[in-house]
């Protein structure tokens, strides 16, 4: 069990580093879909998308659940929160840098 919130942003992130873990939350935005439909895209085995598909669960992205032999998967957004509010810190960080770049620039542009 994933214990502190730096530990769960660990866990989203390594979730969201690989493409194709990304196209599958991608399609589950728009739908719930069935293990086969989330890896029929992609040149993988079911066995192959059912591992990309626990690396989701464990970061808590995507809930499955099972209607008799079909595992259907559907996004779960929530833990993506911790990963936005940690890029706001830098957003503003690089809003102020380049507020700090236009003020010298138009100073600078005064001067002349």
């Amino acid at each position: 069990m994933v214990e502190s919130s730096r530990d769960r942003l660990d866990v989203v992130f390594h979730a969201l580093s690989d493409s194709t873990r990304r196209s599958m939350l991608r399609s589950l935005a728009r739908r719930q879909c069935s293990v086969g439909e989330l890896a029929a895209p992609f040149d993988i085995s079911l066995a192959a998308a059912s591992k990309h598909i626990k690396v989701l669960e464990r970061a808590g992205l995507v809930r499955r659940s099972v209607r008799g032999r079909t595992h259907i998967c559907r996004l779960d957004a929530g833990p993506l929160r911790d990963g936005v509010e940690w890029m706001r810190f830098y957003e503003r960080f690089w809003n102020e840098s380049l507020d700090a770049l236009e003020t010298a620039l138009l100073q600078e542009d005064q001067g002349e």
